[in-house]
């Protein structure tokens, strides 16, 4: 088997988005193209044009990116290096932050940003309709329902595809249920830090997609674990945590970043590869205290 066949998202399976967006469920995640603290250019921008190319080039055929990615780089590259965007590529997007600069974010997910968030969006990815449109986090100054409702007016209007939510608990989806159907849930969640393990069975029972950031947790304990599971496997930490999270739930779609194609390259690697019970469950047994919720 050669380089090509065994690098492939399409390794690790499919998942349909909202019923009709089926998608690879090794994604990418593109908010690392992005300059130091996730501001402004990158450093290297080639490398980072290439690093997206090549992500097609593998099957990848979900993007999950911000606006506040930069803010507004991220796309501004997706839509250099890929426009025009192949056939059945999803571009899920986030809004709902604001960045006073490098390393900052500070919420705004009122109505008037949303709606801005998205036309800005919209202007720099070369679309007419967002795929999956996502509220980066609850904002405490506004209204949940009103950051929801405008979702829904947007997505009536045509220029949303799908709403999705990240950064939330189970209340939120229930309450943003009954205003608009919920396709997607992106939380912070690995083999080593759990918290969100209820939202991923509640998404799994109503098959809402669950998109993990973070994947490898932070604790000491969950990466002398790993290391051990992924010498055992002739493999690297990263493509064992993220086989974990394939192997968790049919739900879960990874969307590990990097501007780096030689990483990329690793990261789908763990799209093929088979994740013992032994192992998986000895990584199972690892947890660390709740972090704090961003992506």
């Amino acid at each position: 088997m050669d380089k090509e066949q065994v690098l492939s998202a399409a390794a690790a399976g499919t998942f349909t988005i909202g019923g009709d967006l089926t998608v690879n469920r090794m994604g990418y995640g593109a908010m690392r193209i992005t300059g130091a603290g996730v501001w402004g250019p990158p450093t290297d921008k080639v490398a980072s044009l290439a690093t997206l190319r090549r992500a097609i080039d593998l099957g990848v055929n979900l993007i999950d990116k911000a606006d506040s990615y930069g803010p507004g780089t991220s796309e501004e590259l997706i839509a250099e290096a890929l426009y025009p965007y192949p056939a059945g590529l999803v571009i899920a997007t986030k809004g709902g932050w604001e960045r006073p600069g490098p390393g900052q974010w500070t919420h705004n997910a009122s109505p008037n940003h949303l709606t801005e968030a998205l036309e800005g969006s919209l202007k720099r990815l070369r679309l007419d309709r967002i795929d999956v449109y996502q509220l980066h986090a609850p904002d405490n100054a506004v209204s949940f329902e009103a950051s929801i409702e405008a979702l829904a007016s947007l997505r009536e209007q045509g220029k949303i595809r799908h709403v999705a939510l990240s950064n939330v608990t189970r209340e939120h989806v229930e309450r943003a249920r009954r205003i608009v159907p919920i396709v997607s849930v992106q939380n912070r969640y690995s083999f080593a830090d759990r918290e969100s393990d209820f939202i991923v069975d509640y998404c799994e029972q109503n098959n809402i997609a669950f998109l993990p950031w973070a994947p490898l947790g932070q604790a000491k304990e969950a990466h002398d674990t790993i290391k051990r599971v992924a010498n055992d496997l002739d493999a690297t930490p990263l493509q064992v945590a993220l086989a974990w999270l394939l192997k968790r739930s049919k739900v879960i779609l990874p969307i590990p970043g990097t501007s780096s194609v030689k990483h990329l390259e690793e990261n789908t690697g763990a799209a093929s590869l088979e994740l013992p019970q032994g192992a998986y469950a000895r990584l199972s047994a690892v947890t660390h205290p709740p972090a704090s919720l961003r992506g």
